[in-house]
């Protein structure tokens, strides 16, 4: 027995209902805690890099808001961290704002996160959990089809060794990408192609399967450090010998210096802005005006270094040897001269900043990972930027939820655990709000990671505790091991990860099912595709497109006209034409709920087709497919009966529900029916209609043989008993 109070302790510490814990299920929690989290290393630094955000943010992201969403979801096997579709979107919502990787764009990320989890929690403490079931299965699956083609290309520089495109548009980025292909770096392709047969073939191995993408990890690395795959040096510009370009890349240094001050004076002319009271018109103006040309001459210089990067990033440069104690000279291969001795490498300019250049001869590596435990951090909350990421955060939010959510419904399916919908919510708003105070991007319930849960044994969220402790080990001791990590690997971990996200299948399923929404489920593909890197445009138009879908299926419902088939039951005449009807008893079904968007519609389908019939003087309405009534099909029902009656027509109503009844009740709209017009079935009803008429109406709508029973008199509700 609990104790006193102890449901409402376990409602705001849920993890209190694992307890008591026995020592085996801790020991099966701490089995699938490690084997969750030697997977989870190298994938969260690949997700991390796909986010726009160095690769120990991926880390961040497994450790605080792993922790936190396992002890405050409802479910118990559920992995919370990063996973490839949130962190795509993370770069595309902050990337227009922010360039990926510096200091600003970190700050995006944390706010960003804030936002999100202040949303998730919002709606999970309003109890608002239902609200993702406005984006419809078919929204969702084209939607992540469309995501999983981004990602998976937008990582060909990192498998290929080439520069990324540029354009502002995710295809036309490619298509410059492509653009690149005969600068293919060669060992890069090589050790992208060596790990993803290496990571397969280790796939297939049974007792180290789950471990494939970790033992690959581990073998390029040691590949990587013994063939010096990564060849960096940092010179001068003026090591260049080569005049035009050495002028080029000064041009392009002290441009992007410019574009630094520039922002720098937008940033304080907006604070200034903000500053000024709204009495003084003539300084506002003023300064508007000079922030509006800060920020044309930023964007005039952005384009400008965008053309000269285009050109630079397809140079390569030779290295001339210097004479012992001399300094190396950088010259165009042509220029170096067959007679000069050079180092034999093809480099690449990689970076150009503060009269330096940064060169590489080889592949992209990790590099040094930041070592130690995330610090408290406060994010910065900006006016602007808030409003340029809100859009994007909800999207994010109900994306997030939404993933999660199929996840943890697919493992209550195997563990027979009930869910909390709200629960869920409040546990991941709760992960990314602290997340956001420790340097994480968003965070989202994860496949992989809930699988493995459940394969490894995992009973309770301690698993996930124990998960984040190993990563906090290996941010505190194990960031060096990783230095030499190709960059080329944790593409190839990023492609093999988002293949299951691509189904054409289950879009060929969709359209089989319904020509409707699978033309839904290709528009927010088409949509996701064109409008990247802004995701949120795609899901939301899909979204949109789903709920007028809704609205344009359910102003037209199926209005049927009713005629008795041999096996005794009312069926629709235009389905089966030569049924019998009466000349004087109409007949109809509505299939759908009455409200305002189709109650128009269902008046004037009862007008024309008692136009069809001049002698009906009885209008049957069958009410059983009626499920809700609203204030507009209410007034439409009334003004019906009053015309009609007012007309000679008597309008007899039968398998009213209760919902639909009590509106009635309410409205008093029973009481002008009338309750001798008010019937539990269809039967009852003809019965009645008939014995009016004087005949029984067996060779019309009552079954041949049935007996005329007069009903009783009886109270307004006496004939409405159906729940």
């Amino acid at each position: 027995m609990s104790a006193p109070g102890s449901s409402r302790w376990a409602r705001l510490f849920p993890f209190l209902d694992w307890f008591p814990v026995s020592f085996l299920i801790l020991r099966g929690d701490l089995i699938a805690g490690i084997t969750g989290a030697l997977v989870l290393v190298p994938k969260a630094m690949a997700y991390a890099q796909l986010s726009g955000l160095p690769v120990h943010f991926g880390l961040y992201v497994a450790l605080v808001p792993a922790i936190i969403a396992a002890l405050w979801g409802s479910s118990r096997q559920l992995s919370t961290g990063p996973v490839a579709i949130i962190s795509l979107m993370t770069a595309a919502a902050i990337t227009p704002l922010a360039v990926p990787l510096s200091a600003e764009f970190i700050e995006l990320a944390l706010l960003l996160t804030l936002m999100v989890g202040i949303i998730q929690f919002a709606l999970g403490a309003f109890k608002l959990g239902t609200i993702v079931n406005f984006v419809s299965h078919p929204v969702i699956l084209g939607f992540m089809n469309a995501a999983a083609i981004i990602i998976a290309l937008s990582q060909l520089n990192m498998l290929l060794g080439i520069p990324k495109g540029s354009t502002g548009s995710f295809l036309g980025d490619v298509w410059e990408t492509l653009s690149f292909l005969p600068q293919t770096h060669l060992p890069t392709l090589g050790m992208a192609f060596f790990a993803l047969v290496l990571m397969l073939v280790l796939k297939r191995i049974g007792p180290i399967s789950k471990l494939s993408v970790l033992i690959a990890v581990a073998v390029t690395i040691v590949v990587s450090a013994l063939i010096g795959f990564e060849q960096k040096t940092q010179v001068r510009i003026d090591q260049v010998i080569d005049t035009p370009l050495r002028e080029s890349l000064l041009a392009y240094d002290q441009t992007n210096q410019r574009i630094r001050a520039l922002n720098a004076q937008a940033v304080e002319q907006a604070a200034r802005l903000r500053a000024l009271p709204e009495t003084d018109e003539r300084a506002i103006a003023a300064l508007r005006h000079a922030l509006h040309l800060s920020e044309l001459d930023a964007a005039d210089s952005a384009d400008e270094n965008k053309q000269r990067w285009r050109e630079l990033s397809r140079l390569r440069l030779a290295r001339i040897e210097a004479p012992a104690g001399g300094e190396a000279r950088f010259a165009l291969p042509g220029q170096a001269g067959a007679d000069v001795q050079t180092d034999g490498r093809s480099w690449r300019i990689m970076e150009v900043a503060d009269g330096e250049l940064q060169l590489s001869g080889g592949g992209d590596v990790v590099g040094n990972i930041q070592q130690g435990l995330p610090e408290l951090r406060l994010p910065t909350i900006g006016f602007d930027a808030f409003l340029s990421l809100l859009s994007a955060a909800v999207v994010i939010a109900l994306v997030g939820f939404m993933e999660s959510m199929a996840m943890a419904k697919a493992l209550a399916a195997k563990t027979r655990q009930r869910l909390n919908p709200n629960q869920e919510l409040l546990g991941q708003g709760l992960a990314n709000l602290a997340g956001s105070f420790f340097q994480s991007y968003p965070a989202s319930g994860s496949f992989t990671g809930s699988a493995i849960n459940l394969q490894a044994g995992a009973k309770t969220g301690f698993a996930m505790v124990f998960n984040a402790l190993f990563i906090a080990a290996t941010l505190l001791f194990l960031t060096p091991l990783l230095y030499h990590l190709p960059k080329a690997t944790l593409g190839v971990i990023i492609l093999l990860a988002v293949t299951s996200l691509i189904t054409p299948a289950a879009l060929k399923h969709t359209w089989r099912a319904n020509r409707a929404d699978g033309v839904v489920a290709a528009i927010t593909f088409v949509v996701t595709l064109v409008a990247a890197p802004h995701l949120d445009q795609g899901i939301l138009i899909g979204a949109g497109l789903a709920v007028l879908l809704y609205l344009w299926r359910t102003m037209k419902p199926r209005v049927a006209v009713l005629g008795r088939h041999p096996d005794g039951v009312l069926r629709d005449v235009q389905v089966h034409p030569d049924l019998p009807t009466s000349p004087e008893v109409l007949a109809l079904r509505f299939d759908d709920t009455l409200y305002f968007a189709n109650a128009a519609f269902f008046e004037s389908q009862v007008l024309d087709e008692l136009a069809k019939k001049p002698t009906a003087s009885h209008l049957l309405i069958v009410a059983n497919g009626i499920n809700q009534m609203d204030a507009s099909g209410e007034e439409v029902v009334r003004h019906l009966v009053e015309r009609l009656r007012a007309g000679g027509i008597q309008v007899v109503f039968c398998g009213v529900k209760k919902q639909v009844l009590d509106v009635m009740r309410r409205t008093d709209l029973d009481q002008l029916i009338g309750a001798d017009n008010l019937y539990p079935n269809e039967e009852q009803a003809l019965t009645a209609i008939y014995a009016t008429l004087g005949r029984d109406g067996r060779s019309e709508l009552l079954p041949p043989g049935h007996a005329i029973i007069l009903p009783l008199p009886s109270t307004p509700t006496g004939h409405q008993q159906t729940p």
